[in-house]
Formats: structure tokens, C-alpha cells, sequence
């Protein structure tokens, strides 16, 4: 498995502890989760109709405010690893640094992969990925530049999964357009990754090559059931949105008290250069709180948000230290 956050247990497995008493702040997964209430008896037992995915679709629609063709996926990296095959191998070029697994995968499938550091740079390819707002640093770019971009490549796919809060950003409005794939991930802002809850947003011709390989069931009764109900909860994203901008402000004050600057972020999540990020990512985990650090960048922590109340003073208690 490539690097990635959320791996406690190698935190585990160095620092000690049950996995109940740490506070994982080493994705970018909301904290403080949808409420997912209740599932019937019936979104376990049964497969999904048809009707029920469509009605899946149609909440997507609403959340992610398009009329585009969308398919559900077992979360964004299920339509990931179906990426290469919506065209033969040829030039792909990611926008870098971010998610590693675009990379992996398309050079996996054959794919002649490069990493680019420009926006521009990205003509020319057969398949360019943009993620946006990016992962880890936070990047982004306006909708105009990205469209710009379009006719210059066979593909353009912009990965959205930290776009929920800053839906300003979002080209799924857009996604109609030949040659546009977004890709949403439902688990990060919602607080329900285990769920495996996706989208792919795209033209028709994308959209029924990825829906016919993802086969008759992609996601489950309960991910149905949970992904319509919080994707037409306009109440709760707009109030979880206020509250993640405030925290990433509390979360900037603390760190810029141990000195460290902050080099980006989205809401989700933010990244900070320290003269020591192993140093840092020890202090933190020898009370129970794992960070990410990056093997190419030896100064960067990303730390999520903490949610409860309880994880915010027991954050500050550490750091004080």
C-alpha cells in the first residue's frame, strides 16, 4: 500500500494504545460526522433496485449542484482505479505534488506517467489531473483556468473530494462537457469514510463506461440510504462548512505558537512546514495523536481538525508542552 493518512495502526504498533484512545488527525475526515440515525432492515438485506441508486444520483444532483451525468462509486478512489481504462494507455500528466495514487495506478495500467508543477504544463496530455483544492497543500484554482485547459488536453480530470466546503470552486456544474471527469468523495466532509461513498461527475459517454465497469450494485443499501439523506441536507453542510472555517483558524493559531508556518490547506485539513516533522509527529503521538508527515518533504505535518471539544484542549495541552 502506498503512503497514505489513517494508517494507526503503524501508530499503534510504535507508540502503543487502543485505537479508541487515539485522535486520528492524519486524514482530512471530518470529525464530527453526519448523524447517520437509522438504517432500515431493508438497505441491509436487499440489494440495491435501480430506483434507489437513481434516487443516490438524483441527491448528488442537489448536493453538488449539476445536471451532469453522475455514477456512484464505492468511494473516489474506486472510480480511480477505473480511470485508465476509459481510454487506451497513452501521455498522462498530474499536477504534483498531491495524491499519490493517481500516479500508481495510471503506471500500473501502462500509462506514460509525468508530474508537472504548472498548471500549463499540463497540455498536451492525453488524461491531466487536477485536484482541487489539492491534497496536501491545498491549492487552488479558478474554474476559468481549469476550462482553459480543457481543449488543450484529451481528458481533464479534477478530483474535488476536499471541495465540499469551498463548493465555490467546484466545476461540477460544468461536468457535462466532453472531456471533463470530476470526482467527489462523500466520506471526507461527512465524516463517514468507512461508508465508501463516491461520485463521478462527467459527459454520458464517461459516465456509462464507468457505471457499466462498476457493475449493477457499486455502493451498498446503507451508503443509499445515508448518502440521500445528507446530500439533501443543506442545513447541516452549510452550518459544518461555518464551523470548519472557524476551526482552521484555531487550528493556524496553535500551530503558528510552536512556530510553524502554515504552507496551506482547505477546511478539512491544514499543512505547516516545522524545522522537524518526525519531532513534531512523535511529540504529538506519544499522547495518542497521529499527524501525516512526507518522505519527500521532511519539514511538512498535516494535521486534520479536531472535532469535540475534548480533542481541541487535549491538542493545546500537547503542543504547550
Amino acid at each position: 500500500m502506498r503512503e497514505h493518512g489513517g494508517n494507526l495502526d503503524l501508530a499503534q504498533q510504535r507508540f502503543g494504545g487502543r485505537a479508541e484512545h487515539w485522535i486520528d488527525l492524519s486524514t482530512g475526515i471530518n470529525r464530527l460526522p453526519y448523524p447517520v440515525g437509522e438504517v432500515s432492515a431493508h438497505h441491509w438485506q436487499a440489494l440495491p433496485s435501480r430506483a434507489e441508486i437513481e434516487a443516490l444520483h438524483h441527491a448528488a444532483h442537489h448536493a453538488y449542484r449539476t445536471s451532469a451525468p453522475v455514477v456512484a462509486t464505492g468511494g473516489a478512489q474506486a472510480a480511480i482505479q477505473l480511470l485508465p481504462q476509459l481510454a487506451p494507455p497513452g501521455r498522462a500528466r498530474i499536477l504534483a505534488p498531491t495524491y499519490n495514487e493517481y500516479a500508481g495506478v495510471l503506471s500500473a495500467a501502462g500509462w506514460d506517467v509525468q508530474e508537472v508543477s504548472e498548471l500549463a504544463a499540463l497540455a498536451g496530455a492525453d488524461v491531466a489531473i487536477v485536484v482541487n483544492p489539492n491534497n496536501p497543500d491545498g491549492r487552488c484554482h479558478p474554474a476559468k483556468d481549469l476550462l482553459a485547459l480543457l481543449p488543450r488536453v484529451g481528458r481533464l480530470v479534477i478530483d474535488e473530494s476536499f471541495a465540499d466546503a469551498v463548493p465555490q470552486l467546484s466545476l461540477a456544474p460544468e461536468a457535462a462537457r466532453p472531456g471533463l471527469l470530476i470526482l467527489r468523495s462523500f466520506g471526507k466532509f461527512y465524516g463517514l469514510a468507512g461508508l465508501r461513498l463516491g461520485f463521478a461527475i462527467g459527459d454520458a459517454a464517461d459516465i456509462e463506461k464507468l457505471a457499466a465497469m462498476s457493475g449493477p450494485w457499486p455502493v451498498s443499501g446503507a451508503a443509499i440510504s445515508i448518502g440521500c439523506r445528507a446530500l439533501r441536507d443543506d442545513a447541516w453542510a452549510e452550518t459544518t462548512s461555518a464551523r470548519l472555517a472557524h476551526d482552521c483558524v484555531r487550528l493556524d493559531g496553535m500551530a503558528q505558537s510552536q512556530g510553524w508556518r502554515l504552507v496551506g490547506g482547505t477546511p478539512l485539513f491544514r499543512l505547516y512546514e516545522t524545522p522537524d516533522a518526525l519531532a513534531a509527529q512523535d511529540k504529538l503521538a506519544r499522547s495518542q495523536i497521529w499527524s501525516r508527515v512526507f518522505a519527500r518533504e521532511p519539514g511538512w505535518l498535516r494535521l486534520g481538525l479536531p472535532g469535540s471539544e475534548a480533542e481541541w484542549t487535549r491538542l493545546a495541552e500537547v503542543l504547550a508542552r
